[in-house]
This record gives C-alpha cells, structure tokens and sequence, in this order.
C-alpha cells in the first residue's frame, strides 16, 4: 500500500532528513535485488533515509526513484538532483502532527 503524506506531514519531514547523509547509493548497475534490501532495512531502522541515485539522465532517475519507492512501500519525500529522501512510518515512530 502506498504511503501519502499531507503537506504538513511532507514539510516535517524534509526539516528532519536536512541533516541525514544519503545511507545508500545506487551505482551503474542500478536497481538490484540488494539495493532494494538494503533501502529495506534501511527503512526499518531508520523510517527515514536518504539515498544517492547515480546517472546523467533525468528521466532515467526519475523512473528509478518511482522504482525505489515503489519496491520499497516508502514515501517519496523530496527529490533534490540527484538524492531522493524516503520516508516509511515504523511502529515505534511518534506519528507526525498532521
């Protein structure tokens, strides 16, 4: 099930993410069966991650981001070039003021 955000919930977390360091990168090979897991578990323990897309193309990123949230069941927070910040709601998370 796809996660939504409001605009609040949206802003909140691009506040939070401004000083997290992208934890994972997606290479030339692109998206892979590890990297998905590897986002996966990052989003367990994290909620919220951001991760380094690599490539020239836009379109081609933007298709892989819509990958990554898609396989990941996460959020797309904010898309800057080439870093995209997911967020995924854990159980023990605090629910966001909406």
């Amino acid at each position: 099930m796809p996660v939504s955000l409001t605009p609040r919930e949206r802003a909140q977390l691009k506040a939070r993410a401004h000083a997290l360091e992208p934890i994972v990168k997606v290479g030339q090979a692109g998206l892979s069966d590890a990297v998905v897991a590897e986002v996966d578990r990052a989003l367990t323990a994290h909620g919220l991650i951001k991760v380094r897309v690599g490539g020239e193309d836009r379109h081609a990123r933007e298709a892989l981001c819509d990958d990554i949230c898609a396989r990941a069941d996460a959020a797309s927070v904010q898309r800057v070039g080439k870093v995209l910040v997911l967020w995924r709601p854990r159980a023990d998370d605090a629910p966001l003021a909406g």
